[in-house]
């Protein structure tokens, strides 16, 4: 199978800016590699287990306005996925340049801040305080509720990077948001007493050796990268736009041979959960697990499977916020054909009441089967 191979440009370029200009000369061979995915006949068996991509090349991607204006109706909408993805890109470009340090400070959960968590809550901030349609805004860092333009419609939350822990190991990182309507929920806010199946679209960025962001439109979930040059998608002046549309509609299988288990302390005092394990184990599931739930979860949508497992315990309380983390996820899997728990009730965690800003839950989250058989075997449901 050939290997899609893009250039990364070294200009910054945000998604409202002019296209990208094209490089002076492009790499005349590529990259080609055969790659067995099925069969154990590879040494050691390895190719039966990696689950290599089946995305193939296309002759042409859509840009970002093209398929905003195709797929979702709402201009406000389009508006505030705009304004997002160039805060996505501009935390692109910050991590290609800023060293992972101790910033000195903590938030209000008492972690210490990195120089980068900082950068890239800046960038946030000054999105949604810019912005003529967003009115409130809440991050992670600091889980309070802030007026923004008393003109906007949308309550937008995000974690600004999530990875804290693997940032300085260079692996893959994130960001996580999720948008209401100010109308939603009990209070002017829009976002105390709504779910997280109010929210009118959500975004999760994950940048790796590419950036890519999932965003939720009106018949499914796309995903764009950014700063790719793609053969035969160059515009007739030799530009390129700085976001393209690498997938369209993505699904989620029902059955996954992926797990990636989060909270394994929890094990110890949860025997439902040690079973589950022992299960994925035992049939031979691959393990996939970074420790970061942007990528742990995002493989879902490009493996097109995965099981994502976070019970708690009373030793291993949850950690997952509601507002920031699950429910803008819970959104994209479960529109992409996936299923959620609130690790409770076995119930959606898309209808949990956002009750505080900071409130914390339990989570499973994949391929529905994969689900189903954590709400038996966990929580007995």
């Amino acid at each position: 199978m050939a290997a899609q191979t893009f250039a990364m440009p070294a200009i910054a370029a945000r998604a409202s800016a002019a296209p990208r200009a094209a490089k002076a000369s492009k790499a005349a061979t590529k990259a080609v590699r055969s790659v067995r995915v099925n069969g154990g006949g590879g040494e050691y068996g390895a190719s039966g287990t990696s689950f290599y991509t089946t995305t193939e090349k296309q002759e042409s991607y859509d840009s970002l306005d093209f398929v905003l204006n195709e797929k979702c109706k709402d201009l406000e909408v389009r508006t505030v996925i705009k304004e997002q993805l160039d805060a996505c890109a501009d935390i692109t470009e910050a991590l290609r340049s800023a060293l992972v340090t101790v910033e000195g400070s903590e938030n209000t959960f008492g972690d210490a801040q990195l120089s980068v968590d900082v950068i890239a809550d800046n960038i946030m901030w000054d999105a949604v305080r810019s912005s003529a349609v967003v009115a409130w805004g809440a991050s992670e860092e600091e889980p309070d509720i802030k007026p923004c333009n008393p003109k906007g419609r949308f309550t937008v939350c995000w974690d600004p990077l999530d990875g804290s822990s693997i940032v300085d190991n260079n692996w893959a990182v994130g960001t996580m948001i999720g948008v209401w309507s100010k109308e939603s929920g009990d209070g002017e806010d829009g976002l105390l007493g709504a779910t997280g199946r109010d929210q009118v679209t959500a975004l999760i960025a994950l940048y790796g050796p590419r950036t890519t962001v999932l965003v939720a439109l009106d018949d499914g979930v796309y995903e764009f990268s950014y700063g790719c040059t793609p053969e035969g998608c160059q515009l007739p002046d030799g530009t390129f736009e700085p976001w393209i549309c690498s997938r369209k509609q993505i699904k989620i299988k029902p059955d996954s041979k992926i797990f990636s288990p989060a909270n394994m302390r929890a094990g110890q005092e949860v025997p439902g959960y040690k079973a589950l394990m022992d299960f994925y184990i035992d049939s031979k599931y691959t393990l996939r697990y970074t420790g970061g739930l942007v990528p742990d979860v995002y493989q879902q949508f490009t493996k097109n499977m995965g099981i994502f497992t976070n019970p708690t315990s009373d030793k291993s309380p949850a950690k997952l916020r509601l507002a920031f983390e699950a429910s803008p996820f819970g959104l994209l899997v479960e529109m992409a054909g996936g299923k959620t728990s609130d690790g409770v009730t076995g119930g959606s965690v898309l209808d949990v009441k956002i009750m505080a800003v900071d409130q914390r839950t339990a989570l499973c989250i994949g391929s529905s089967n994969e689900v189903d058989r954590f709400n038996k075997m966990v929580l007995g449901k």
